[in-house]
């Protein structure tokens, strides 16, 4: 998979965003001769992750209408309510990607954990329903168990997820 440089980004925060070892990211980028000399724009090879272009599923999150979108081919599959994160601890704004998972994480993150390219923050279950369709997390988005267990169980790790 290729990821594009942001402002802002170091190789150790791309490294740290996609969970991969910082000498593994180096060593998949040979032309990387100085790791605190990347620039925005520039295209890093991030090993062990499908490319995002060769999945036909895609994810959309409306934040405003708290609602998670899968598309398969850019047509809608179905629709998902969700929780996302209260006014102080926004949910990122931007383009990701799933890059693993893990199951029965424990604590209030229900049966699945989705993680996204930004460290922190993933899809999840919940173990308060009655939270699903509000404000009210830390920024991550939160699916009633039965439907993160039935997105994950169609998209791969590499999934591109578009938030806005």
């Amino acid at each position: 998979m290729i990821h594009t440089v942001k402002p802002g980004e170091s190789l150790a925060l791309i490294a740290a965003n996609y969970r991969i070892n910082f000498q593994k990211l180096l060593s998949a980028n040979p032309a990387i001769t100085n790791p605190n000399m990347i620039f925005v724009g520039q295209r890093i090879e991030i090993p062990g992750l499908q490319d995002p272009t060769s999945i036909p599923y895609s994810i959309r999150v409306s934040l405003g209408q708290r609602q998670l979108t899968l598309l398969n081919n850019g047509r809608v599959v179905k629709t998902f309510p969700i929780a996302v994160g209260k006014m102080l601890t926004h949910t990122p704004l931007g383009e990701y990607v799933i890059v693993n998972r893990e199951p029965n994480p424990g604590g209030p993150f229900g049966v699945l954990w989705l993680s996204l390219s930004r460290r922190g923050y993933g899809i999840h279950g919940t173990n308060n329903p009655s939270s699903i369709g509000k404000a009210v997390s830390h920024g991550c988005i939160r699916m009633h168990n039965k439907d993160v267990l039935e997105l994950a169980s169609m998209v791969p790790n590499g999934t591109r997820v578009v938030i806005q």
